[in-house]
């Protein structure tokens, strides 16, 4: 058994005897709602439920010839539950889970909770994060909650919960199918409007059972989408299915998700041309406006035409468009003619005819949900690019979103790079306006800016998880469907801006995609590509997008339209009449932690009030202090003022900080104190006892910096303090 103050973790073996073991808990007695994980250690499969009866529940679970193959119940109790509370947690448990690779569950993905209720993120996203870290420490979960959110799994699981207009499209979805007058739907959005997870949602859907919905969990306010589930399971009760991708790159991606979900298998995720194998119930596209004609394809030529043969077309009138229709018997296309961005990509003339036929129904998602900054943003970067932002627009600025504007090509590199530190999946991109020589060779260098030199992506396929992309390039075709957290843009020598004529240019001969230009005759097509490529790349990041643009006319009318990046920070020092402690003010300590080793000892007492910068909201759990060292330097400059947050418990590994060293015999010296990346390892265990080893682990430019490894007895002379915030 697991427990702190909050909850309580209890397994059981999961068989008939369960019941007997139950009699010594009030929560399964009293109809208490409580959560529970199902789980078989052999298959690594698992269930995720909630309910009020648990002895109901779990005899239920019994019956089923699916889940009484499962060997394990770990069931989650606490006083401070309540049916909100377990309905989230329940939520939250089946999408990191299923996030976090290590069981894969067999639960089905609708009726996922996603409502707020008194104190969600006050009081129960702490005791998540609680429940989560025993979860790791009993083996039912490998990775922390930040490692996760930055997966694939995660980001295109399908148990994420539908926003409502995703649901309002999955119902049209769902309805179209139904109606044998559709053999065609076109689902329309922008960048970041989650048509990739709508498309994966929909897949599992279709292919999970219908014991493992818990239809018994709906209200009556869903008996409509209950009702097209099982009327799409009567037309389809084994449904052949595709997921055409026409990008290798994300393709590759998806099939490792596919790979890990119930149901799902990495073969449903296709690229066109594979769909000439087989005819298919229902073929989903996602990306379609990257599906191509027979232009500009280079070595694929010849691919193509053999496609057309064996499906019987006309070779040069035909596309992959085509192939859908042809070999499906309901087509749903995702598509958004915004993010078309070379030659040969099927014309959006081709998808209007198709939006024109009655056979075709049409659906469109509209609101933003990657990119913090919203919709606002994203009509904010399209009038930008279009040079149709009206002279007295105020400079783009959010609270929840951070777009910056670079003058130097090294800052916005280390800013990057600290992003990655800090946050992880944070990439530099840029237009295509330099030659890739270093895909034949590695030793030389492709772009070159001021005094910086910098290469292309080493690797065509998932190049944003691979080992080095931090230090590389990437480019539209490495970078389209997928998310960062910040994209860092080096609009390239090939997109300029015209003050005479307000408006944005593009120079031909400093594009170097060679199969993105070749062919267009009319300059204004290659505009709307380049343009289009820029937009795309400037909705990949959901905290924060920073620019660099090569060619001065260009940074001189950004400069006008996106916050400059300020590089030297100053503390501002509040006077005492000024300060309201905690509202406007957080305390600045006479702390100097130590980046190297721990420290000498300290006693921390005194302290000055000082200003937080607007992106940062005054709090009881906030101070600041300075590291002193360089065996932070990637992240935390020698010297700095550094401000840190509270820690109050949950997950610790992977983030960086604080840390406070005594020994009882010194105490009246005080405590020394080190910043340190912070990782835990259980090293031994047994039924009585565990022993744990944590590891605080420099991250320096320099190499002699050395790992701090405490176990033992010098763990209880260890304690967390606050947790790494950022440089003021």
């Amino acid at each position: 058994m697991s427990q702190n103050d909050a909850f309580a973790i209890r397994k059981y073996d999961f068989d008939s005897q369960l019941f007997g073991e139950f009699q010594n808990a009030h929560y399964t007695k009293d109809l208490w709602p409580v959560v529970y994980i199902l789980s078989d250690g052999n298959t690594k499969e698992a269930y995720v439920g909630e309910t009020t009866d648990a002895y109901a529940r779990m005899s239920s679970h019994l019956k089923s010839n699916i889940k009484n193959k499962l060997t394990a119940v770990h069931l989650i109790s606490s006083d401070k539950f309540n049916k909100s509370a377990t309905l989230d947690i329940e939520s939250n448990l089946i999408k990191y889970i299923s996030g976090d690779g290590q069981y894969r569950l067999i639960n089905g993905n609708i009726g996922l909770a996603n409502h707020n209720y008194y104190q969600k993120k006050e009081v129960y996203w702490d005791i998540f994060k609680s429940i989560w870290d025993n979860l790791r420490a009993e083996g039912i979960a490998k990775h922390p909650i930040d490692y996760i959110d930055n997966s694939d799994l995660f980001k295109y699981s399908p148990y994420k919960s539908l926003t409502s207009e995703q649901k309002s499209g999955l119902l049209v979805i769902m309805k179209s199918l139904l109606n044998n007058t559709f053999r065609n739907i076109i689902v329309e959005g922008g960048a970041g409007t989650g048509k990739t997870i709508l498309a994966i949602f929909l897949f599992k859907l279709l292919n999970t059972s219908n014991e493992d919905f818990n239809f018994e969990e709906f209200g009556s306010d869903e008996a409509e989408f209950i009702e097209l589930v099982f009327a799409l399971k009567q037309k389809y009760p084994n449904p052949k299915m595709a997921l055409v991708v026409p990008m290798s790159s994300f393709r590759n991606t998806l099939k490792k998700v596919f790979k890990n979900i119930k149901g799902l298998n990495a073969s449903m995720v296709i690229g066109p041309a594979e769909i000439v194998k087989d005819t298919f119930d229902i073929v989903v596209v996602d990306e379609s406006h990257r599906l191509r004609r027979r232009v500009n394809l280079g070595a694929y030529f010849r691919a193509f035409d053999v496609v057309n043969e064996k499906l019987n077309l006309e070779k040069n009138s035909t596309n992959e468009l085509d192939w859908i229709i042809k070999q499906s018997e309901s087509a749903i296309f995702f598509y958004d003619e915004n993010q078309s961005i070379k030659p040969s990509d099927v014309k959006k003339e081709d998808f209007d005819r198709l939006k024109a036929s009655p056979f075709t129904k049409i659906e469109y998602l509209r609101s933003q949900f990657r990119v913090r900054g919203g919709n606002d943003y994203v009509q904010y970067i399209s009038r930008l690019l279009s040079a149709e932002i009206a002279p007295q627009t105020p400079v783009f600025n959010s609270k929840d979103y951070e777009f910056l504007l670079f003058e130097s090509i090294e800052d916005i590199l280390k800013e990057i790079r600290l992003r990655e530190t800090e946050n992880g999946l944070s990439r530099m991109v840029a237009g295509y306006s330099w030659p890739w020589i270093s895909k034949n060779d590695k030793a030389v260098h492709d772009i070159k800016i001021e005094n910086t030199v910098l290469q292309w992506n080493s690797v065509s396929i998932d190049w944003v998880n691979s080992e080095n992309s931090i230090n590389e390039v990437g480019c539209i075709h490495t970078t389209q469907g997928y998310d960062l957290n910040y994209t860092g843009i080096i609009f390239g020598n090939e997109i300029s801006y015209d003050p005479e004529k307000d408006e944005i240019i593009i120079l031909k001969e400093n594009y170097f995609d060679t199969n993105g230009k070749q062919s267009i005759t009319d300059p204004n097509e290659l505009k709307d590509f380049i343009l289009n490529i820029y937009k795309t790349v400037m909705l990949r990041g959901i905290k924060g997008t920073y620019v660099y643009a090569c060619d001065q006319n260009l940074r001189e009318y950004f400069a006008k339209h996106i916050p400059m990046f300020k590089k030297n920070k100053e503390i501002v020092f509040l006077p005492e009449e000024e300060v309201i402690p905690f509202e406007n003010a957080v305390p600045l300590y006479n702390l100097k932690a130590a980046a190297g080793s721990f420290s000498e000892l300290q006693q921390v007492t005194d302290f000055k009030w000082i200003a937080l910068p607007s992106a940062y909201k005054a709090s009881m759990d906030l101070f600041a202090f300075t590291v002193v060292g360089e065996s932070m330097n990637k992240v935390i400059p020698n010297g700095a003022i550094c401000l840190f947050r509270k820690y109050t418990g949950g997950s610790r590994d992977g983030r960086i900080v604080l840390v406070e060293h005594h020994d009882i015999q010194d105490a009246d010296f005080g405590a020394g104190y080190t910043v340190k990346e912070y990782r835990s390892k259980k090293n031994v265990e047994s039924d009585s006892w565990r022993q744990l080893s944590i590891t605080l682990k420099p991250l320096s430019y320099e190499i002699n910096y050395k790992d701090i490894v405490l176990e033992d007895d010098e763990l209880s002379n260890l304690n967390v303090i606050g947790v790494f915030e950022c440089v003021l």
